[in-house]
Formats: structure tokens, C-alpha cells, sequence
């Protein structure tokens, strides 16, 4: 199925589930430039973690930082919309049963499976990557706010558009910049097959949802843009780099240059 066939799908768990059938979830964090966004996000949430946590892990994906954050001693509830990346996880939960993870097929946008205060930390890693409309957006908030503990915290990603254009012409396709896949006046990126936000953005998503931001990170700098050389990188280099990466990641100006951010915030608004 192509982009142009799979934005047609009105139903927003086909198309999203379309969405994972181009790009492999489980394989995405597989080599050293794509660890950088997994590893980044690991060092900054646990930050706001303490022994025995509960977690939501909302658009879990296949796992990824469920089981990580399970084998650390946390108690994780894993959702996501897509049915086959919620069997994944539960065969992995299978493999390893004394795991304390939950998985269930869910929207963002409806977490009346838990109750209100539910959870130390909740994750949001994937969700809002997919959420296109200022109201969908609102509603994910005010369900994470409302099963967040009022002294919990919450983590959100996004995905940087004004990174994705460099990342788009530099990498993955030479014609890009003349196409016609965004605004050539405002440089805003079509919102399609994911939802793109430029910093600025992102603050003001979630300032109207009711979040104190707390930590803004490049959770993944230039790892995409150049992935073939941080992967050509010999270990002892590579993490060099990674701890290059750490040393920038949160400095303000180097924010924009990441095609994910990370924002970590306080649910006390």
C-alpha cells in the first residue's frame, strides 16, 4: 500500500496500522544512530524516577522502553493502537513473566481503562507523532493529565519539522527541497505519514494542555541526518560521540537541530 493510498483511510487505527506496515517498529532502534534517541530518553526521564515506579508507556510500539523500564524494577501499563506491535510485546512478556508489564490495544485519546492518578510517569513517545488536529492533540493531554499523579511527571515527543527538511534533502532524497511535500514560503512540512511541530510548537501544544515544561531535550540530534557515519563509528568512537551528544542534547541551541525532541514535564499546572 503507498502513502498516497494509505492517506485515504478514514479509520484512524487502519491508517496508522498502514502507517506501521512501511516503517518496522521493532527493528527502528537497531543500529547506533537510532540507540541514540533510546538511549537520550532513558538518561532524562530517569531522572524523575524513583524505585518501583508506575509507568504508561503510551504508543508503546513493540516494547522498547517497557521491557527496559520493567527490567529496571518499574511497573509498566503498555498501550498501543496497533494490534501487532501490542502482540509482540506480549510475546515478549511471555518469554520473560516475571516482567510487571500490562499491554492493551488503545487510543491516546480514551484511557478510561485507569483510573485518575494512576501513574508516577507517563510516556508519550509515539502518539502525538500522529495526532494532526489542535483538538485531538488537547484531548491525548487531558487524558495523560487526568491518570498522572498530580506530583507526576510527563514525558512527550515530537517530531522537529524544520529538521525533517535538512534530513528529507540531505538523505533520503535529492529532489526533496524542490517537491512539493512542503509550504516553500513557511518551510512547514506536510503533515503526512506523521505530524511534524517546530520547537516553538511543540511549547505551545503543551502550554495549552496544561503542562510545565520542565526539560527540553534533542533526543536524537543528528543521528538521522548522519546515520551512516555514526554507524560506521568504531566503539570506542562511538561512544565518544554518544557522550558528545548527551553534552549538547540540552542546549538551547542545539535544540532545533534533532528530528526528535523530548520534553519532560511537571502534571502541578
Amino acid at each position: 500500500m503507498t502513502f498516497s493510498e494509505i492517506a485515504r483511510i478514514s479509520d484512524d487505527t487502519e491508517r496508522v496500522s498502514a502507517v506501521y506496515d512501511i516503517f518496522n517498529e521493532e527493528k527502528r532502534l537497531a543500529s547506533k544512530s537510532a540507540q541514540v534517541e533510546f538511549l537520550t530518553t532513558i538518561r532524562i526521564i530517569s531522572r524523575y524516577l524513583k524505585p518501583g515506579s508506575k509507568i504508561l508507556d503510551l504508543g508503546a510500539g513493540t516494547g522498547a522502553y517497557s521491557l527496559y523500564l520493567a527490567k529496571a524494577g518499574h511497573s509498566l501499563s503498555a498501550v498501543d493502537l496497533v494490534e501487532k506491535h501490542v502482540l509482540s510485546i506480549r510475546q515478549k512478556i511471555a518469554e520473560q513473566p516475571d516482567l510487571d508489564i500490562l499491554a492493551l490495544q488503545g487510543t491516546a485519546l480514551d484511557l478510561s481503562a485507569f483510573a485518575a492518578g494512576s501513574f508516577d510517569l507517563v510516556l508519550c513517545l509515539g502518539p502525538l507523532y500522529h495526532l494532526d488536529s489542535r483538538q485531538s492533540q488537547q484531548r491525548c493531554l487531558e487524558e495523560i493529565r487526568r491518570v498522572c499523579k498530580p506530583d507526576g511527571h510527563i514525558a512527550c515527543a515530537f517530531i522537529n519539522n524544520d529538521m525533517v527538511i535538512a534530513t528529507e534533502s540531505l538523505r533520503y532524497n535529492s529532489s526533496f527541497l524542490l517537491e512539493d511535500s512542503y509550504d516553500h514560503s513557511t518551510f512547514k512540512v506536510e503533515d503526512f505519514p506523521f505530524v511534524f511541530h517546530t520547537v516553538e510548537a511543540c511549547r505551545v501544544v503543551l502550554r495549552e494542555g496544561g503542562l510545565r515544561i520542565l526539560t527540553e531535550a534533542a533526543s536524537d540530534g543528528l543521528s538521522e541526518l548522519m546515520a551512516e557515519k555514526i554507524n560506521s563509528l568504531d566503539d570506542a568512537s562511538w561512544e565518544r560521540w554518544l557522550q558528545y551528544h548527551f553534552y549538547t542534547c540540552e542546549k538551547p541551541e542545539f535544540l532545533g537541530s534533532s528530528n526528535h525532541l523530548l520534553f519532560v514535564c511537571a502534571n502541578d499546572k
